[in-house]
């Protein structure tokens, strides 16, 4: 993508550019551009995935035997049940007033062997009253009581910004440049389980951009999905607390005014490429991390690297102001030493070259065969085939090859057409 640049920043008295001012200028057109009344209220971690390898304890098992029913596992009161197969998992402990989940039993591993077992999801209050040591330490505590051979596998981390003040355009999806391959508008929709790369629902109230397994980011209005959750005085409590950005405003929250959200949500694959390629700039050592508590100090370098993949651009080639203050004045709300300044972040990409490249073509030749012998028709292949886990690696190496997804479409119906015309069908 091309570089986009930021419009100039002016101090109104003294005509000068500041860092710290809310009056832009655009140099192409000479606009002026006032973001005063924009109110930052907090950038904080909306949810934490730790993800643990193990083996499952035998006596875990018998929780479950009368799902939907309340349980007594580590000192505390669960409801016990069953999860549907897209969690990855089978089975979950619940209490919503601790603020935890615990999904348990990966359908992807035997029981009786070590693998990736459990995924402890941690919700805003919980991440709210407690520091990411603290937090680290209760998720390892209860990983400790499900598993054996315990390890810690990576997180996952939600990154929200609540602001007031702004509303977003309503051209913001055509304005909006990030590198999804597809964009969809679907306007009107009440609820979209669809993975898709962009998408708009509920009357324009939500926006969304990326893919659920990678960098994803959700634009919505906060106020009316808390007061849909009855979530809306807790949500208030957390603005009026006047931990903003704003100093010397504790009044900072209206509440006669909708709060909108702007989120950054990393799946776990994300946060690893991260921990395996972003090195310390004064050591040269990758920082590697395996949990939430480690990644900590470099959430502030997440939201800026978030805010650069998605390009909301006022003109071609230059951010949108709201863009650049949110990018530029926003730090996530954590009690920790950011590390922003003494990292160098960067993806580490496994490639598909070479013997996982000769992989995918194999893979494919079998999975055509699969489809004529299942009389599965390409299109419905092809949607099955996004959803799969290895989709990227796929993505990746026919991409070297110039390939785009609608020629990868069109390269496995032909395939599949060739294979019924030589082969026949179901044969």
């Amino acid at each position: 993508m091309t570089k986009a640049k930021d419009l100039l920043r002016i101090d109104l008295e003294t005509g000068l550019e500041s860092r710290d001012s809310r009056l832009f200028v655009d140099p192409g057109t000479a606009a002026f551009v006032d973001l005063s009344d924009v109110r930052l209220l907090r950038c904080g971690v909306d949810t934490v995935r730790q993800l643990y390898r193990g083996m499952i304890r035998p006596e875990i098992m018998c929780l479950f035997e009368k799902p939907g029913t309340l349980v007594e596992f580590a000192g505390e009161r669960w409801h016990a049940g069953r999860v549907g197969r897209d969690s990855g998992y089978q089975y979950k402990l619940q209490n919503a007033d601790l603020g935890i989940i615990l999904l348990i039993k990966n359908f992807n591993a035997k029981l009786e062997n070590i693998g990736p077992h459990l995924k402890v999801e941690v919700s805003p209050h919980a991440i709210d009253s407690q520091s990411p040591e603290s937090l680290q330490a209760r998720m390892d505590e209860l990983a400790g009581e499900v598993l054996t051979h315990i390890e810690q596998n990576q997180c996952a981390v939600h990154l929200a910004l609540d602001l007031q003040g702004w509303v977003p355009p309503a051209d913001l999806t055509a304005r909006m440049h990030c590198r999804a391959r597809n964009v969809r508008d679907i306007s009107g929709i009440n609820e979209l389980h669809w993975d898709t790369k962009s998408s708009v629902y509920g009357r324009g109230e939500t926006f969304m951009f990326g893919s659920v397994g990678g960098v994803q980011l959700a634009i919505y209005n906060k106020t009316e999905q808390a007061r849909a959750t009855d979530k809306l005085d807790y949500w208030e409590s957390v603005w009026k607390r006047g931990d903003s950005f704003d100093e010397g405003d504790p009044a900072n929250y209206d509440p006669e005014q909708d709060v909108w959200r702007v989120e950054l949500r990393y799946h776990h694959s994300i946060i690893q490429q991260f921990a395996s390629g972003s090195v310390d700039i004064h050591t040269g050592a990758v920082i590697d991390t395996r949990t939430f508590a480690a990644f900590s100090g470099h959430l502030d370098g997440l939201w800026r690297y978030g805010m650069l993949q998605f390009k909301l651009l006022r003109r071609p080639g230059y951010f949108e102001p709201i863009w650049t203050l949110i990018r530029e004045d926003v730090r996530v709300d954590l009690p920790v030493f950011s590390l922003i300044d003494d990292t160098a972040y960067k993806r580490y990409y496994k490639t598909s070259k070479g013997f996982s490249g000769k992989n995918v073509e194999l893979f494919l030749g079998n999975f055509i065969s699969l489809l004529a012998r299942e009389c599965v028709p390409a299109k419905k292949a092809y949607r099955c085939l996004k959803q799969w886990d290895c989709w990227p690696v796929i993505c990746d190496h026919y991409a070297a090859k110039d390939m785009t997804e609608a020629m990868l479409f069109h390269h496995i119906e032909m395939l599949l057409e060739e294979r019924h015309v030589r082969w026949g069908r179901a044969v």
